[in-house]
């Protein structure tokens, strides 16, 4: 049997694990929620950690809180920041939707821990309170967004901007490597004048710099952090100067320039700074989809398709053919698009419920915000590192198209018009000629001026042919 021990609150008592360093109200939530197998993203949990850390140490800079009792919850709560704590955060996202339960699970974790730094059992809550002394000066209502903040700003750091860097770094070398070579254009899924596969893999690299670029835009409205509203955005029961002193001792921590919400509010009935972030990262999974899908057009073959880029063979196969190889990588990174996209739905329609003072849709915004981020970041570094970087053009394929391309015509319409080129054009394909000989037969471009005006080379730049 597992030991327990017995605990008090408003409530009445209650059995906890004997072992675990949560209180009541986290095991009361534990019985209300059986909602679903996964918890909380442990993002959350670490940025939770920090929140308290911050919170204890600007309480205790502006007189709110001794330091015998400042100090205790500061190393309690480093603890969680730096994942220490992991196991003792047993929630699930489908709480209430203001994110109280975890913050009440932050309280009497680090309550219960800095108590037994200072040689008293779990459960005393003395001479730290979870509520009094953790939570001093605070409201789930500001804290549990701030650390939404801190989390996403920390996801970002981490994982989504470091991939999609890798990824416009490995588009942007293909696209130097490759921009000499002419290949066939293709629009409507149908060929088209000459372009260059430097040029492909450059506007690709676009897309990247551009998703980068937007994501960058979101991030000054999450700077702004609603630490100080506590309960209803007023700042009750709060010193006067916790919210500057909070968010100067973050940013000193982290080096980011978190600075207080001018309107508390704002942050905590309404999330819209999320719905902005997501907005870039559904953005991002538009780009990526187009990138992943067109390289495996362009690699689709060997044989039996376009096959103008070669695929890396990445050793995995299929179960019944031997030795095919299949576009992995982007069909991992389309999932994820599939997923993020899904994801928009979910941010957009929570960030919509701010009703009132208080939105209550926080844990599945944060949430689907570090799913998305953390994916993104994660195949984006996989496709950049194992499809991009390790493609080649099949030049052979690349030349041939080019020199069967009936659209090769349209260099020739400044010199003898429209419909004699459509002529040329239709000919050719109905009697499966080159353009050159049916110009010819047609007697509208005689060899030598077909050779001179028709060259793919040179319709690439405005003006451009003979």
């Amino acid at each position: 049997m597992t030991l327990t021990r017995t605990e008090t609150d408003s409530l009445g008592t209650i059995e906890i694990p004997a072992d675990r360093y949560w209180g009541p109200q986290t095991e009361r939530a534990r019985a209300l929620f059986r909602i679903g197998e996964g918890r909380l993203d442990p993002g959350v949990i670490h940025a939770t950690g920090l929140q308290k850390w911050a919170a204890a140490e600007a309480n205790r800079r502006l007189g709110e809180l001794p330091d015998a009792i400042a100090e205790p919850i500061k190393a309690a709560a480093l603890e969680v920041a730096q994942g220490l704590r992991d196991a003792d955060f047993p929630l699930p996202v489908w709480q209430t939707g203001s994110g109280t339960q975890t913050n009440m699970n932050a309280n009497e974790v680090i309550a219960n821990r800095a108590n037994e730094m200072l040689g008293q059992p779990l459960g005393s809550r003395s001479p730290i309170h979870p509520n009094d002394h953790v939570n001093r000066g605070q409201s789930s209502n500001d804290s549990f967004p701030t650390v939404m903040h801190i989390a996403a700003i920390a996801a970002l750091r981490a994982r989504l901007l470091p991939g999609l860097a890798a990824l416009h770094a490995a588009l942007t070398a293909k696209a130097a490597d490759y921009a000499g070579i002419v290949k066939l254009g293709r629009t409507h899924m149908m060929d088209a004048v000459p372009v260059t596969l430097g040029g492909e893999f450059a506007t690709w690299a676009r897309q990247v710099q551009n998703g980068i670029a937007r994501v960058a835009d979101a991030i000054p409205r999450l700077l702004l952090l609603p630490q100080g509203g506590t309960a209803a955005g007023t700042g009750l029961n709060r010193h006067p100067q916790f919210d500057d002193a909070f968010c100067a001792i973050l940013a000193e921590r982290t080096g980011e320039a978190y600075a207080p919400n001018p309107d508390k509010s704002e942050g905590m009935a309404a999330h819209d700074a999320f719905v902005e972030l997501h907005g870039a990262l559904n953005t991002l999974a538009v780009s990526l989809t187009k990138i992943a899908n067109d390289i495996r057009l362009l690699g689709s073959g060997p044989r039996g398709g376009i096959g103008e880029l070669v695929i890396p063979a990445d050793g995995l196969s299929s179960s019944i053919m031997p030795g095919k190889t299949n576009p992995t990588q982007s069909e991992a990174l389309t999932m994820v698009c599939a997923r993020v996209m899904g994801n928009q739905t979910t941010v957009t329609f929570a960030g919509s419920q701010g009703h009132l003072e208080l939105n209550v849709f926080k844990p599945v915004i944060i949430q689907a915000v570090l799913e998305s981020i953390t994916l993104l970041g994660d195949a984006a570094a996989s496709f950049a590192t194992h499809m991009v970087a390790k493609l080649e053009p099949n030049r052979a394929r690349i030349a041939d198209q080019v020199a069967k391309s009936l659209m090769l015509v349209t260099a020739l319409n400044p010199h003898i018009g429209y419909d004699r080129a459509v002529q040329i054009a239709k000919l050719a394909l109905a009697e499966d000629l080159t353009l050159r000989d049916a110009a010819a037969r047609l007697g509208h471009v005689a060899p030598e001026d077909f050779d001179r005006w028709v060259r793919p080379e040179e319709m690439l730049r405005p003006g451009g042919g003979g």
